[in-house]
């Protein structure tokens, strides 16, 4: 299995996974034109995929779809809450979707997918859990806290990208207004580099070998900083997976599982 983000930040998000000949897209928050470039960089076009899976219906994670769909009309996969704002939003998605609830098991072409339920402030927000015959991945962003449900999901998956959104120090100085602070703050908001370092140490714990550090805020976090507080958090713990911060705007490194 392999992964490459796209995108990975508060301003788009967009990531390619890939087993055999089956590719799919977790969200489309950039434009058309980006993922059929960055399509390119893994030899593949976008008649390649066999879905989109969305996460929830927020900017930074369906921007690219209206046009997307318009070029290239492919399945797209999500919770039935956010399938109503997606339908609201997107009138042409309407017979393109396939409502599963979170918590669902299904397949798209070689891969086994699981979606679950997350604390965000969006309509009916998950992460997913996919895998191939040999390898697990797992997607866990926008997340103000980590459930049970959550680490019951990610659990023993071998990579794992997940969420180190913020400073709580920057956040709290920085030029944002004092009601997002909070909303980003919140348990149904973003998790901090502290939260996201907790969360990284009990899937490394579990067996986890790669994590990736995605969806930072441009605005009150850095790669270094975000890198050095869950690494900081990873040595205390004598735990030593593979820890790498994905970039904000630009195509990650391809990651093979």
């Amino acid at each position: 299995m392999q992964l490459r983000t796209f995108a990975s930040s508060s301003r788009g998000n967009c990531t390619l996974i890939r087993s055999g000949t089956t590719a799919v897209l977790v969200d489309a928050g950039i434009s058309c034109r980006k993922i059929r470039q960055r399509l390119t960089t893994v030899d593949l076009t976008p008649e390649n995929l066999s879905g989109i899976l969305i996460t929830h219906e927020h900017t930074d994670h369906i921007s690219g779809l209206p046009v997307f769909l318009k070029h290239y009309p492919l399945p797209v996969y999500a919770t039935p809450g956010t399938s109503l704002v997606l339908a609201r939003k997107i009138p042409a998605i309407r017979d393109l979707l396939h409502p599963l609830p979170a918590g669902s098991a299904f397949t798209v072409g070689e891969l086994g997918i699981t979606s679950f339920s997350t604390s965000h402030d969006a309509a009916d927000s998950v992460g997913y859990r996919i895998s191939d015959e040999r390898k697990t991945a797992v997607i866990a962003t926008d997340l103000g806290r980590v459930t049970s449900i959550v680490l019951d999901a990610v659990f023993g998956a071998d990579l794992a990208l997940i969420e180190a959104n913020h400073d709580e120090d920057w956040l709290r100085t920085g030029p944002y207004p004092y009601a997002l602070q909070n909303r980003i703050l919140g348990d149904r908001g973003h998790l901090s580099n502290e939260a996201s370092a907790e969360f990284a140490v009990s899937l490394a714990a579990a067996g986890t070998q790669t994590l990736l550090l995605a969806h930072l805020s441009p605005e009150n976090n850095s790669p270094e900083h975000a890198h050095t507080v869950v690494q900081t958090a990873l040595e205390q713990a004598h735990l030593k997976p593979t820890l790498e911060v994905l970039p904000k705007d630009q195509c990650s490194e391809l990651f093979t599982v």
